[in-house]
């Protein structure tokens, strides 16, 4: 294994009895929660216990009292599955997660539930569990963390800000094979993260078997080559984690500033317990009653107790955290009054970032495009995501290397890039990120970005490639983190390029997650509106689909138009044709998203010199739409009006609910293809012409 070994130590390692207590504790409490559930993983969490309890008792600063103390480090349990590792140490450490919590494990209700989930359990910074995410999302953590102290105490000396902490990470063989951890691990080393720790559990055992199954690289090597400071350490002669092996590495990885580490570190899976360790059931099935209790025999616990904390050792672990946590805790506190004190406009800053409120000037700063100038909503996005980063310090992000197809890039001379950096405008807390082509760890670091609770990120590229990204975006919607994805080229308009880059399931996919708000702006009036509404408070994750092509900007009121502000309630009344009479229901409804809003209108005006009054509704977002109340809904699509049309160049599925049964669809049912964009809506009859002839049938 490629590596350096662990230096010698800065201060002398010391592990107690009482050390010992707790770690064998933590070991039967591992082993009975699983046993109690009846499933689980429990070999990981075993084996774990004793890297869980020096991190947590050595090196990790928190505040069990506060687990949400701005100036803590960050624990991100990558290995999901092992969430016992982590619940036994928020326990010991004095978090409130009871005994019976830890009864509860996996159970309806408990908070102690399978993976960990940021929001359920207090302590837990990131929801994890799909392989790979927390490597990534603690990638992002990092990056945030370097930009806030960018912004906020710049020229302070590397470790005395109280902006300043690390991130440190625990995974598993499995997060090094998924791929999202090599683009992690790539775009961190080229960062120079340094305030960055993974630590590696080699235990070489997978569900299926030996690890050497599948793979045979050296992921020390791979990381060294990242740029990384990396480390190993071997087993202890009795099989066990070398622990003052281990203590040496964390003291020098904590003292490496300039470049993330990796500590690569030997476990064998289940150890001490006789007959499981180094196997693949200890992975994810209970132990067994037998094999608990022989474990408990040769860990010297009264094998017929179960969940048996031992007199002392919780009041000792829970003690000895929260007295630490709560001297680096008032530590920081002075720092940080101070710092307010020498600078209050960056307090002022600071408060306003933790109400998540724009400031007083945001609502004036939004652009509005004139009448009759066709311009591409992704071309209009950018021009108000740039006018939006002006006044919010904390909007930050780019694309996977398309920031001038995607309209990202909001600041050219700013690019968050390593201090070292030779490269012109390299600023290590640049507006402007490049991520490089690497679309799936650039949602999860998002989410990290996110997760370090002062910025608001954004990352791009086509929507076709929002497939690339779901598993990420998927735990933004999770934990309701309020990222933005800016998604453009965004259906067969983008014309020759073909069917590889033409999007047409993805609007439908996108829609069915829960808690992602999909934003599909038919002009640059409603683009701005939209972004001035998610960018004006706390949002959960939202994806604007934007087009390659120029459309028209509509009139904002008068001849059959209405304002572009109803944008925010999801769905509103567009354009409707002049009544002749009073006011009645239209004789049919056409709804819309994006680039057919404008189809739609001429449809309707088509429609109106045959004497039939047609209705768009633009529909830019179906979430905020349905959100609406049932009053605000019925007023916009009649009840009594049920010839209804939708009209989306993507896959109908998801439009059915709303056009109901004597409605019609118009959409594209198959992949696109090689072509101008106005021959591929044509063959695909997306056109006024074919909205026209639906309406006509409808009205016979």
């Amino acid at each position: 294994m490629t590596g350096t070994a662990a230096p010698q130590p800065t201060t002398p390692f010391v592990w107690t009895e009482q050390d010992a207590r707790a770690v064998t504790t933590a070991r039967v409490l591992a082993m009975d929660a699983v046993q109690e559930a009846g499933h689980g993983h429990p070999g990981t969490a075993v084996s774990l216990a004793p890297a869980a309890h020096l991190i947590f008792q050595r090196f990790l600063r928190h505040d069990p009292a506060d687990p949400q103390w701005p100036g803590r480090d960050r624990f991100v349990l990558s290995c999901g599955h092992s969430s016992l590792t982590l619940y036994i140490q928020l326990h010991l450490t004095g978090y409130p997660l009871t005994l019976d919590d830890l009864r509860g494990y996996r159970k309806k209700g408990s908070l102690t539930p399978a993976h960990p989930e940021r929001g359920h359990t207090p302590g837990v910074e990131t929801t994890t569990g799909p392989l790979g995410q927390g490597i990534a999302t603690a990638v992002g953590m990092a990056m945030g963390a370097r930009r806030e102290r960018g912004l906020l105490d710049p020229d302070a000396p590397a470790g005395t800000s109280p902006f300043d902490h690390r991130i440190f990470v625990l995974c598993s063989d499995g997060d090094m094979q998924e791929g999202i951890s090599s683009e992690a691990g790539a775009f961190a080393g080229h960062q120079r993260l340094g305030d960055l720790v993974v630590v590696h559990d080699d235990n070489r055992i997978s569900i299926e078997g030996s690890t050497e199954l599948a793979t045979s690289e050296d992921v020390a090597a791979r990381y060294a080559a990242y740029g990384w400071h990396v480390q190993s350490v071997d087993l202890a002669a009795d099989g066990d984690i070398d622990l003052p092996g281990l203590s040496r590495a964390l003291q020098a990885a904590t003292a490496e500033t300039t470049r993330p580490s990796l500590i690569v570190m030997r476990s064998i899976i289940a150890w001490p317990v006789p007959g499981a360790q180094n196997t693949p059931a200890s992975h994810g099935s209970a132990l067994g009653a037998e094999a608990v209790r022989a474990a408990k025999t040769v860990l010297g616990v009264d094998p017929d107790t179960t969940f048996d904390v031992p007199a002392g050792v919780h009041a000792w672990t829970a003690s000895a955290a929260r007295d630490a946590g709560a001297r680096a805790h008032d530590a920081w506190d002075k720092d940080f009054a101070a710092w307010a004190d020498r600078h209050p406009d960056r307090h002022d800053l600071v408060r306003r970032l933790r109400g998540g409120r724009p400031p007083a000037t945001f609502d004036g700063a939004r652009p509005a495009f004139a009448a009759g100038t066709p311009v591409a909503t992704r071309k209009a996005f950018g021009r108000a995501l740039k006018a939006a980063a002006a006044q919010l310090p904390e909007l930050w992000g780019g694309s996977a290397d398309l920031g001038d197809s995607n309209n990202t890039t909001v600041d050219g001379g700013s690019s968050f890039l390593p201090a070292s950096s030779p490269l012109p405008g390299a600023d290590p807390a640049g507006q402007t990120i490049h991520w490089g082509i690497r679309e799936h760890f650039m949602a999860a670091a998002m989410n990290g970005i996110a997760l370090s609770g002062l910025s608001r990120p954004y990352g791009g590229t086509f929507l076709v490639f929002s497939d690339y990204m779901r598993p990420a975006v998927r735990l933004a919607a999770l934990m309701r983190l309020p990222t933005v994805y800016v998604w453009t080229h965004d259906s067969i308009g983008l014309g020759e390029d073909g069917p590889t880059h033409q999007p047409v399931e993805h609007l439908a996919s996108l829609r069915a997650m829960p808690g992602l708000d999909v934003v599909r702006p038919a002009d640059a009036n409603e683009t701005a509106i939209t972004l001035w509404k998610v960018l004006a408070g706390p949002a959960r994750p939202t994806g604007f689909s934007l087009s390659r092509q120029d459309l028209p900007v509509f009139p904002d009121d008068g001849e059959g138009f209405h304002p572009a502000t109803g944008a925010v309630r999801g769905g509103y009344v567009r354009y409707e044709a002049p009544s002749p009479g009073a006011a009645t229901d239209p004789d049919v409804v056409v709804i819309a998203t994006g680039s057919e809003v404008a189809v739609a209108v001429t449809a309707a005006r088509l429609l109106a010199d045959e004497g039939v009054r047609a209705r768009v509704v633009s529909m830019p977002c179906r979430e905020w739409f349905d959100e609406q109340p049932r009053s605000y809904q019925d007023s916009v699509i009649p009840p009594a009006v049920r010839r209804r049309i939708s009209v989306e160049a993507g896959v109908s599925q998801g439009w059915h609910d709303l056009v109901g049964l004597d409605g019609r669809t118009i959409g594209v049912e198959d992949f696109g293809a090689s072509a101008s964009a106005a021959e591929l809506f044509e063959d695909f009859g997306i056109t006024p012409h074919s909205v026209a002839a639906a309406a006509r049938e409808l009205m016979r």
